[in-house]
């Protein structure tokens, strides 16, 4: 409840953003959310979604309230009946956002057709809105990959731009022929393929025949002074840089590199323009990186994300749906090794 967000947002050293989900569907109703928060010294911006497409009602009805936790244990006709007849009742008494309220918001209509802004000032709503701009409700997969086993990765070595080593060129053409069996049989347009700078994860998609994208944003995290070394020789060389990261490694910062921290904030630009795909994606990167994305889709904290196990050869398919997104790993590395069983062009 308004209460226990209020309590939440002034009690919590590290609380910034509070979500009152409610309709709120009155003038009257909203004056009184920001006249509560103001007196506390909170800013308010409100977020308003109209839709009088029928036909995005119905299909938003079908693709998403049917599994809303609300009408779980309801047969679908039921719970049909049942949001309908919500819908009828708050078009009693809504009063949509206008400008007379003299607030901040901001208006959806129809999933993005358009956007209403008003008196939106600020780092915070500023992104907000920048989301809002972006995102759409269109189902499309995106599939996440390291690069194939790298020379460096044999040795223990961090960071560095090295090639690939046999099995990673293996693994190359393996996932072109994964992403021909996921598409190309089925009869799918090919998936834009998204790489970091760095020539391993150029070399892991070289065989797949559609548009290319090179991010530096996804390139691996920066180890700084420690590129090229292996963790015991930080351990061995460095031992208050090893302690430092065993401390805390979200917000460890290799020395003259980056911290986890760093590499969520470069990906934003990244999660923006996947939010805005209308077609699937293929991105092959690097740990850091891809325990960053999984972990944005799969609703799971920064500090969860670095331990996140994300094996070498694995794919890992993320279909949005209602509620957050499926997950479908499919695991390579035994084709991978089985070497004999892959003709390798071109290596």
């Amino acid at each position: 409840c308004l209460r226990d967000m209020v309590a939440w947002l002034t009690d919590t050293s590290n609380a910034h953003v509070g979500i009152y989900d409610a309709t709120n569907a009155t003038i009257e109703r909203r004056l009184m959310l920001r006249t509560r928060l103001e007196a506390c010294g909170f800013r308010t911006l409100f977020l308003e979604s109209v839709c009088n497409d029928e036909s995005i009602i119905q299909n938003n009805l079908m693709q998403t309230k049917l599994f809303s936790p609300d009408y779980k244990d309801s047969p679908p006709a039921e719970a049909i009946r049942d949001f309908n007849a919500r819908i009828a009742e708050y078009e009693k008494v809504y009063e949509t956002l206008s400008e007379d309220e003299q607030c901040s918001f901001i208006k959806t209509i129809n999933v993005g057709q358009q956007l209403v802004v008003n008196q939106i000032t600020g780092y915070v709503p500023g992104k907000i809105m920048s989301y809002l701009l972006n995102t759409h409700i269109m189902e499309r997969d995106i599939y996440l990959s390291r690069h194939g086993e790298s020379l460096w990765n044999v040795l223990g070595k961090l960071g560095g731009d090295p090639s690939l080593s046999a099995r990673g060129h293996r693994y190359a053409y393996r996932l072109k022929q994964f992403v021909q069996e996921e598409f190309t049989e089925n009869g799918r347009s090919l998936p834009l393929v998204w790489t970091s700078q760095l020539q391993r994860t150029r070399q892991t998609v070289t065989h797949i025949p559609t548009v290319h994208m090179c991010w530096r944003a996804l390139n691996e995290i920066d180890a700084g002074v420690c590129e090229g070394m292996t963790y015991a020789q930080v351990r061995e060389q460095m031992p208050h840089v090893a302690e430092a990261r065993s401390k805390d490694k979200l917000r460890f910062r290799y020395p003259g590199g980056e911290s986890y921290v760093d590499v969520i904030h470069r990906l934003e630009p990244v999660i923006l323009e996947l939010e805005r795909q209308r077609e699937s994606v293929l991105l092959v990167a690097h740990n850091a990186v891809i325990r960053a994305i999984y972990a944005f889709y799969m609703s799971m904290s920064r500090t969860d994300a670095t331990t996140l196990d994300i094996p070498l050869h694995h794919v890992f398919k993320l279909s949005a749906r209602a509620y957050g997104c499926e997950l479908t790993v499919f695991d390579l590395s035994s084709d991978v090794d089985l070497s004999d069983n892959l003709a390798i062009e071109g290596t």
